[in-house]
């Protein structure tokens, strides 16, 4: 057998998992079949397919690690001319986070809330005996600084709740560039970004592997996005290699019918329609603060129309989640209200009716932090229905299949665990226990953001079909300008906690753009190469203050 000369040579991968079903002896099956790929120093390769392609498992693969009971079951994989899978436990605690780092997908479920940033920053490096405590500090303010992080001589005397979801992303990079590794697996690294914090991260990764000499794999389900930072990309299905080749092949000719699908624009048919006579929901110059003086809402007002979907789209920090906790009553606002249904809503979630807390649902971005894990699909979709109308017994088990019929999942999913769905699965589960309030209102925190293109169009045609059904509005949080596109009737564009440009979606979309509109709009990834170097460049020629 020839020796490895690559940085990384997995050979004839194959990975297995042990499935349990109710009733049902346990089965064997094969998650990976026999995918081959080397990568040298300084290159980067994409990973990228739908959700359940293979991707994370692979990437954890050349960690020797298999997550969720996820066993490797066949080949090998070498790293620096050794074959990690032979090393044994002490080894592979020596090459974790010292050759090969890992970005995971969900920062928010990777940091421990109780420890300082800096800590969790420096912990690996510190723990590997690299270097002392202030020069491992010095570098975290260094990374916290090219990653455009805010204040990086002191971002990192925060506790993970004092950060966005975007700059925890980025924390979670520099966590990983600290140990200077010769491998580093991103998993998905800027899913929870907004379009311009996003290019900033693609382009201080860039850099980093350019700069440090590191390889990555970087698993994405975003081709516009992996084409910026790929030399070459392998296109996953179902645990098996459709198709790898340099870039520009994979974007500009792609071979197989699945790589074209990937490639291709979708387009999701939705006609904008015009408000009714009242809202159902209405925030009239909302001000809210957090610790009682840093203020982050100011002067806030939107409507919401029944039937209708309002996006609600802005930078991490610009106050889009704040203005979601202030409307569900988890932050009373310090100035203006909150009209509901025709009523004005207690600015304390403690003060509202039963009526009021089940007219107004939420969805969250990560359904994987939304559920509990010990309880099966019937259980999470059923306790609302118990809650708020008393539902037990069959009359209760009739209505879970009506909703999971109306999900498009069907009632073969009730006893399942949420471990045993895929990310739109997952998704969708969190959907159909909103609908189980009949709300009026759904507030859509970022849904689709950790979802493949294909996924996330089938939740955006679900959640719009289920609104011409259930007649219900939408209030729906992102930073992708696409999903606004296709699903918004309004638009309201937040900026640093104001609202900057507000009205019907053929308005705001249309020029003439204010400054900040025009960047959110120019700094969409495009499926071509060159296109991050082109943003990054119109970044840099923007009129000062802006």
């Amino acid at each position: 057998m020839a020796e490895p000369t690559a940085l990384l040579d997995v050979r004839d991968l194959k990975i297995g998992a042990t499935v349990y079903a109710p009733g049902e002896p346990p089965e064997d099956i094969t998650i990976v079949h026999g995918v081959s790929f080397t990568l040298e120093k300084g290159r980067v390769l994409g990973l990228i397919g739908e959700s359940g392609a293979g991707k994370s498992t692979i990437g954890l693969a050349s960690m020797a690690y298999g997550r969720g009971g996820v066993r490797i079951t066949g080949g090998e994989v070498y790293l620096n001319g050794r074959d990690i899978l032979k090393v044994g436990p002490r080894g592979l605690r020596r090459l974790r986070s010292n050759e090969v780092a890992y970005v995971a997908q969900s920062a928010a479920a990777s940091f421990n809330p109780a420890l300082k940033l800096m800590d969790q920053v420096v912990e690996a490096v510190l723990a590997h005996g690299k270097s002392g405590r202030r020069a491992v500090e010095a570098r975290a303010r260094e990374l916290f600084a090219k990653l455009k992080l805010p204040n990086p001589d002191t971002f990192g005397d925060r506790y993970p709740h004092q950060v966005s979801g975007g700059q925890l992303q980025r924390a979670m990079t520099a966590m990983a560039l600290a140990c200077k590794p010769d491998l580093i697996v991103f998993d998905e690294p800027t899913t929870a970004l907004d379009v311009t914090t996003q290019i900033g991260v693609l382009a201080a990764i860039k850099d980093a592997i350019r700069d440090e000499g590191v390889a990555a794999l970087y698993i994405t389900h975003d081709l516009a996005v992996v084409a910026q930072v790929s030399d070459e990309i392998m296109v996953l299905r179902h645990g098996r290699m459709v198709e790898h080749g340099d870039t520009r092949q994979i974007i500009e000719a792609p071979r197989e019918d699945y790589t074209r699908a990937l490639v291709s624009v979708r387009e999701i048919e939705h006609e904008a329609k015009q408000p009714g006579d009242a809202p159902v929901l209405a925030a009239r110059k909302i001000g809210a603060a957090y610790s009682g003086s840093l203020k982050v809402l100011h002067d806030v007002s939107v409507e919401v129309y029944p039937g209708q979907t309002i996006a609600v789209v802005g930078e991490s920090g610009s106050g889009k989640s704040t203005l979601a906790r202030v409307i569900t009553g988890l932050l009373p606002p310090s100035e203006g209200r909150i009209e509901f249904a025709g009523r004005t809503l207690s600015p304390a979630l403690s003060g509202r009716s039963k009526d009021d807390l089940r007219e107004l649902q939420m969805v969250y971005q990560m359904a994987d932090v939304a559920m509990n894990p010990r309880q099966t699909v019937a259980q999470i979709i059923g306790r609302p229905l118990e809650f708020y109308f008393g539902l037990k017994g069959a009359e209760k088990r009739q209505r879970i299949a009506e909703l999971l019929d109306e999900i498009e999942m069907g009632k073969g999913f009730a006893d399942r665990y949420p471990a045993e769905l895929s990310g739109g699965q997952k998704q969708r589960v969190c959907i159909a226990r909103a609908l189980a309030a009949k709300p009026k209102l759904i507030i859509c925190d970022e849904v689709t953001s950790a979802l493949d293109p294909l996924i996330a169009d089938g939740i955006l045609k679900l959640l719009l079909d289920l609104q011409k059904v259930e007649g219900v509005a939408y209030l729906f949080i992102t930073h992708d300008l696409a999903t606004v596109k296709a699903i918004a009737d309004s638009i309201a564009v937040m900026h640093q906690g104001k609202v900057v440009r507000y009205g019907p979606k053929d308005q705001v979309l249309s020029p003439p753009f204010d400054a900040y509109t025009e960047m959110l709009l120019a700094s969409v990834p495009e499926m071509h190469l060159g296109w991050l170097e082109q943003a990054i460049e119109r970044t840099r020629m923007k009129p000062a203050g802006h």
